[in-house]
């Protein structure tokens, strides 16, 4: 009888352990509603020319074409100091990371979502990439955004109570010491410099999507910066305008 009994208790506990587990599945499979949106164009770029008769065995990175991105800044009025920093943090990135095909336009719309490439609040950015002046977002505290408290002293956002995004690519500090990249080779990764901010940008989108080129790696690149169907396609739409503005790339 005890050993009916000791059946009957495992049976019953293995039953609320699978139910517990399919009530968990289906809670996260309601959890993620993204509607998977296909990728936008990939936006073209002339890129510097290397030195004639150079060869290498290793991949080096290039920068726009200075007259290009006078052309393209005037087309699309991005900053041209923000789209330099946009087209070679992509370069970079699929550079390291071929299988990737992220775009300028995607990281480029990006920025202007986030801080219409840190010039949100009255402010720009310097010759080095700098923002004039600090872009910090409110304080994230429950109250109408998710809460997450101060992973940081306050040493980036100044909030020792809360964290805040910052920067032109609005990181939150604890993103940003995971993801944080030297753009410019100064030896220090800054979320207030666009250079760092958007290689960082870009790496983060790329180990969170996987193949960009496809819906389901573009989709959940976006997502995992931003989870909103509405900003998702806010920033398809915006890096679709780029590619439309300066011309798109067709083959990989």
């Amino acid at each position: 009888m005890l050993g009916l009994r000791r059946l009957v208790v495992l049976v019953l506990f293995a039953v609320c352990v699978t139910s517990a587990a399919l009530f968990w599945l289906l809670g996260q499979r309601g959890a993620d509603t993204r509607h998977v949106m296909s990728p936008p164009p990939r936006a073209g770029a002339e890129l510097e020319m290397l030195s004639s008769g150079m060869t290498t065995a290793v991949n080096v990175t290039r920068n726009p074409d200075a007259g290009w991105v006078v052309r393209a800044a005037g087309q699309t009025g991005i900053p041209e100091r923000a789209l330099r920093a946009y087209v070679a943090a992509a370069e970079t990135v699929d550079a390291a990371a071929p299988m990737c095909g992220i775009g300028w336009n995607t990281v480029a719309a990006l920025g202007f979502v986030e801080t219409a490439h840190g010039t949100y609040g009255g402010g720009g950015l310097n010759a080095a990439g700098q923002v004039s002046r600090p872009v910090v977002g409110p304080a994230l505290d429950g109250a109408g955004f998710a809460a997450i408290a101060d992973t940081d002293a306050g040493a980036l956002d100044g909030d020792a109570s809360w964290d805040r995004a910052v920067g032109p690519m609005q990181f939150i500090p604890s993103t940003w010491q995971l993801v944080g990249r030297d753009g410019n080779g100064d030896g220090t990764a800054d979320p207030f410099n666009i250079d760092d901010a958007a290689l960082s940008a870009a790496t983060y989108l790329c180990a969170r999507g996987g193949d960009l080129t496809t819906a389901e790696g573009w989709t959940a690149a976006i997502y995992a910066y931003n989870q909103s169907d509405a900003y998702i396609q806010q920033v398809r739409d915006q890096a679709t305008e780029y590619a439309a503005m300066t011309g798109e790339i067709t083959v990989r």
